[in-house]
């Protein structure tokens, strides 16, 4: 699939949206937020030049996991944010408390963007939890049962939810 556009402007950076980040999904109201403030532009639909694996983890939280070479060739949507809004995505994303890690990603057609991956502390249990089994695209089949993170379990780590999923089965 290809993208919309993919020019930047000077101080943006592109990154690549898989999840709950997509239009129709339960927190692009950040990115509505910061594309009517000219935080970010919206740059197309793009697919990964690797196939990489795209699973759920606890809540029907989507990860896309670092392994190149296994899973699908992932779809997804293309930003190009502001400095402002990347610290508030990176924010959301828990880079600083190890939930996600952003780095590069290939797109078709496209050089080097930045997505957030499931951090490698936990990422080989997540795919092997999934049944080294991923999908394309996060769509609604998916995302059925996502939990908000405000609808939540109080008390217990978002990284702690994660040991949790991977220790159990199914």
């Amino acid at each position: 699939m290809g993208g919309d556009k993919t020019e930047k402007k000077p101080n943006q950076t592109l990154i690549f949206t898989y999840g709950t980040l997509k239009r129709g999904f339960p927190n692009h109201n950040l990115l509505v937020e910061m594309l009517s403030s000219g935080d970010a532009d919206f740059l197309g639909v793009h697919t990964t030049a690797d196939k990489l694996p795209l699973v759920c983890g606890p809540f029907k939280v989507p990860f896309l996991l670092n392994f190149p070479g296994s899973g699908n060739h992932v779809v997804g949507e293309l930003y190009a944010l502001s400095d402002k809004a990347l610290v508030r995505i990176d924010e959301l994303e828990g880079v600083s408390t190890g939930h996600y890690e952003r780095m590069p990603v290939r797109l078709h057609g496209i050089e080097l963007v930045q997505a957030y991956y499931g951090h490698q502390n936990y990422a080989m249990d997540l795919w092997k939890r999934n049944g080294e089994i991923g999908f394309e695209c996060y769509t609604e089949v998916q995302a059925k049962g996502y939990v908000r993170r405000g609808d939540r379990p109080r008390g217990v780590s978002f990284l702690d939810h994660i040991n949790n999923f991977v220790s159990s089965s199914n």
